[in-house]
């Protein structure tokens, strides 16, 4: 039964977040946002619903594994596996914004959290620092929009009016948070009965669980050519989960963090580093061979934490 309700959860986050990203998008292109903004915020904050939903619901009830576990592991997966994915489709230019500002802040505020990790708990005035960031991430992002608004004409890209892109934002929230429910209560009591611990369950299955709505939406997007809202999804998800999501839940309950997951962080670091290298030597260009080097690495991670 714990199987069957995982899975109904994972269904709920997937097409709760789906109808969110598409109700908020509509909105967005209305005021006429750019492209690559709408990935960097709308949508990754769309996307990263359904960890928010898990992560949250987990610091509520005190379960910390299953808070930070999902977040490093989506944050991997998200690197790794959505952004590798694309490039090994259709290898694409990544806009300058992301580049030189947005996957910088990415892997600026992972080493942070490597830092507020290391004395073994991420306490309430590091969670309250966190949100702060992310307040200011939010608003020089607004501002950059705001400036940067397009010109193009957009009655043929939304079809759906206002109100019904409201109801698409208020109904993909409703199941988004009651499908974070039931991924929760049921991934736990699965891993009790398996004798696995918890963070290795938040680190495979509920971080690739729910992370799905990350890979679909960005693997639609580099098909379409539009690499802005590709890998802007892929970085804007990961600042959204580390300083939204890891500080909401830090709030509500301190964090204790378990000595190996010091090296998880590391990872999470070390292929954003990579990932950036990558585009910087391939003049700003994610191309197959980063991609294969992308999801050869999460497949030896992958293998390394049901092994350790």
């Amino acid at each position: 039964m714990e199987y069957l309700l995982l899975l109904v959860g994972f269904v709920l986050l997937i097409k709760g977040a789906d109808f969110f990203v598409d109700g908020s998008s509509d909105i967005a292109k209305l005021l006429k946002i750019p492209s690559v903004v709408i990935g960097l915020t709308i949508v990754a904050l769309g996307t990263s619903a359904p960890e928010a939903a898990v992560s949250i619901t987990a610091g509520f009830a005190g379960n910390n594994d299953m808070a930070l576990g999902n977040v490093i592991g989506s944050n991997i997966f998200n690197v790794a596996v959505v952004a590798g994915v694309c490039a090994v489709i259709m290898p694409y230019v990544v806009d300058e914004i992301i580049f030189k500002r947005d996957l910088p802040i990415c892997i600026g505020i992972t080493a942070l959290l490597a830092i507020f990790m290391y004395d073994g708990q991420i306490a309430l005035w590091e969670a309250i620092t966190l949100l702060v960031l992310f307040a200011g991430y939010i608003f020089m992002t607004v501002i950059h929009a705001m400036k940067h608004r397009t010109q193009e004409k957009t009655e043929e890209e939304n079809t759906r009016k206002p109100i019904i892109s409201v109801l698409f934002i208020i109904g993909g929230l409703a199941a988004v948070i009651f499908g974070g429910q039931l991924v929760v209560d049921n991934a736990s009591k699965i891993a009790v009965s398996l004798g696995m611990s918890q963070r290795l369950v938040a680190l495979t299955i509920v971080a690739i669980g729910t992370s799905l709505p990350e890979l679909v939406t960005s693997i639609v997007a580099a098909k379409k050519g539009d690499s802005g809202l590709a890998m802007g999804n892929v970085v804007g998800s990961n600042i959204f989960n580390i300083l939204f999501i890891l500080g909401s839940s830090a709030t509500l309950h301190p964090i204790a963090v378990a000595s190996d997951a010091m090296i998880d962080v590391i990872v999470c670091f070390a292929i954003a580093v990579f990932a950036f290298i990558a585009v910087a030597i391939s003049k700003k260009k994610l191309n197959r061979i980063a991609g294969v080097i992308l999801l050869l690495a999460y497949v030896a991670y992958t293998l390394f934490i049901i092994l350790r």
